[in-house]
């Protein structure tokens, strides 16, 4: 009897660890807004082979978790006037292809604040707005001040991330190396703005570890040359960034580049524009 009850203990107990293990692991979406083309890797890519090429795309993506979060890796954009000629879809319409409304999403990590990946937040109106607190503050100061460096910021994304301040929509992240919400961390480094973040999904996951760059990582490329992207401040820093996400992940494909085309045939096709990232 004792044996049975002892036997039983040990049941309940590596269920309620294998439940605490799948609460914080995500399945992961890579979500393409604005179809690939062909530019020279020169134009994106300090140090490219002139002879070389790169198929760039405009992307975000959606974390679904088993914990009643529905997390977005920053939002895309929604001014129509910046696509040109590009094949473009508004963000929450690509992510209606999974089902999910605007409404069900519960958090941003904005992982800096140019147009296209922050232009999009006042599309999903009940998520909490995760922003590094240097960059939020360069953003909506130093930027606009002379010597600033204010290229690819909008001025009406100033007006809107202070606006989700005074909801208080907005969470700031001060450092690096933190976990934010469970399984999910998120460094600095790379200087692709004055403080821009990176992030690792199923950071407590042994095998299943997913670090989403952003514009840290432009293309597969910057990473397989260790070249800097054409647009930081500290293009050394870019390359240390580089490297250390190396050391996150045990296989660099599950390094996720923002602007690289490859992402949409390396991994599962779940719907058009969309693939599912990991196990």
């Amino acid at each position: 009897m004792i044996i049975k009850i002892c036997l039983a203990s040990i049941l309940f107990l590596t269920a309620i660890i294998s439940n605490c293990q799948n609460a914080d692991e995500y399945q992961v979406y890579a979500l393409k807004y604005i179809d690939g083309r062909n530019i020279p890797a020169q134009r994106m890519v300090i140090g490219a082979n002139p002879k070389d090429s790169l198929r760039i795309c405009y992307m975000y993506w959606f974390l679904k978790g088993e914990n009643g979060k529905n997390i977005l890796v920053d939002a895309g954009f929604v001014d129509s006037t910046k696509t040109g000629n590009m094949n473009y879809v508004r963000p929450d319409l690509v992510l209606k292809r999974l089902n999910v409304s605007p409404s069900d999403i519960t958090d941003i990590i904005i992982t800096h604040p140019h147009y296209d990946h922050i232009g999009g937040i006042n599309l999903f109106q009940n998520a909490k707005i995760w922003m590094q607190k240097d960059d939020f503050e360069y953003f909506v100061g130093e930027a606009w001040q002379e010597n600033g460096i204010s290229k690819g910021f909008e001025k009406n994304d100033v007006r809107n991330i202070i606006e989700i301040n005074l909801e208080g929509r907005l969470k700031m992240v001060e450092g690096d190396n933190i976990e934010i919400i469970p399984g999910i961390k998120i460094f600095i480094g790379s200087k692709h703005t004055f403080e821009n973040q990176y992030v690792l999904v199923n950071s407590n996951s042994k095998t299943n570890k997913i670090l989403i760059a952003s514009d840290a990582l432009w293309f597969y490329y910057n990473l397989d040359n260790l070249l800097s992207a054409s647009l930081c401040m500290d293009p050394k820093a870019y390359i240390e960034s580089m490297k250390r996400m190396k050391t996150l992940v045990t296989n660099p494909d599950f390094i996720i580049p923002a602007h690289d085309d490859l992402v949409f045939s390396k991994f599962p096709k779940i719907g058009e524009w969309i693939v599912k990232i990991g196990n």
